[in-house]
């Protein structure tokens, strides 16, 4: 359930010149959709300025290298082009990649959860049994493997190396709770947080516990990149920019909910710092903001950006943030990011809210 979203920051691309070492990849959406889930040509925008497939981004570029990998020529990164159908626990998958050479190297890895991210592609879409159209990964399909889990489609969860470092997943005491490990669904777009095998406290999670560890998928990768690096400077004019990414942001979020349409319009209207051209984010974009690796919440640098929120202890405090980017799942919504709890329930039944998938998780 949604309680409701926070405007993301606005940025302008055209403030600062991008990292001249990597090249931030856009979300390849390329269809914009109306609140209905209607595909909008281009003379129905007026209720919809800035939306994900209206604005220019750095096209995703790869080269097959012939051996199995794919270079990204934005990142620099070299990929796995494989999907290989095994599912592993966390601690097996670090393993099981520590030891591959595929096309001669061996100082494969498994991706951080920005480094996964970045090769998502948003035209994906998951099409239910009974509805028409055909559906594809949330991933260029032309140039890595992928394959659907024959008996859950939905199912294709591929693991980072980002663990879920605030607090436990789910709903379960014992030693502490879960343990998450964030991963990304090709399948049906999404990013959550998963159980790694561990609880919380770093004990292994035995049979006898009778806990179900169901694993994820790897796609592993090699070299680096410094899109992620956040190299934040205080404008001192209420924005802040991202020298890893080349963005700017605006440093206050919109101090109200505001539903999605309404965010869109926000954006679009804004006049700040003397910029005309702010938009709502793309979902890369307003990902590249959480600090995944702060212990504390909000999931972002506070030092930089100012939160309206300073409790987040309910599903009544949420903090969501709108993207311009559409769930290709369910068209008539867009995706959001949490800077804090991912709040869900066990059921549609149940009345408690839990922590279910993280901050830092993308959903529709």
């Amino acid at each position: 359930m949604l309680i409701g979203c926070v405007l993301a920051g606005s940025l302008s691309v055209s403030a600062v010149s991008a990292n001249q070492g990597s090249i931030f990849p856009d979300t390849g959406q390329s269809h914009r959709y109306d609140t209905q889930g209607k595909v909008l040509l281009a003379s129905d925008d007026v209720l919809y300025q800035g939306q994900d497939a209206s604005q220019q981004g750095n096209p995703l570029r790869y080269r097959d290298n012939g051996d199995g990998t794919i270079s990204d020529l934005n990142t620099g990164l070299m990929w796995q082009k494989a999907h290989v159908l095994k599912r592993r626990n966390l601690k097996k998958t670090h393993e099981h990649v520590s030891r591959m050479t595929l096309g001669g190297y061996s100082d494969w890895r498994v991706p951080t959860i920005k480094e996964l991210y970045s090769i998502a592609h948003f035209d994906g879409q998951l099409i239910k049994p009974g509805e028409s159209g055909q559906r594809q990964p949330y991933l260029d399909f032309n140039v890595f493997e992928f394959q659907y889990d024959p008996r859950l489609a939905f199912a294709g969860q591929f693991w980072s190396s980002t663990l879920y470092v605030k607090n436990d997943i789910q709903s379960f005491s014992k030693h502490g709770g879960l343990q998450g490990g964030f991963g990304f669904n090709f399948a049906d777009g999404h990013i959550k947080a998963y159980e790694t095998g561990l609880f919380f406290d770093g004990t292994v999670i035995k049979p006898s516990d009778r806990m179900f560890v169901p694993g994820c998928y790897v796609r592993a990768v090699r070299g680096t990149t410094s899109l992620y690096d956040m190299d934040y400077v205080d404008n001192g004019n209420d924005t802040v920019t991202d020298r890893s990414t080349g963005l700017m942001w605006a440093k206050n979020d919109s101090g109200k909910r505001m539903n999605w349409v309404e965010a869109l319009a926000y954006a679009d209207k804004a006049d700040l710092a003397g910029y005309d051209d702010w938009r709502l984010p793309n979902t890369k974009e307003l990902q590249s903001l959480v600090d995944y690796d702060k212990t504390s919440f909000p999931a972002i640098n506070t030092s930089f950006f100012n939160t309206s929120l300073r409790d987040f202890d309910s599903e009544n405090n949420s903090y969501y943030f709108w993207t311009s980017t559409t769930q290709g799942d369910f068209k008539w919504t867009a995706n959001y990011i949490s800077f804090a709890q991912a709040w869900s329930k066990k059921n549609s039944k149940a009345t408690e809210y839990f922590d279910w998938h993280g901050a830092g998780a993308q959903r529709p």
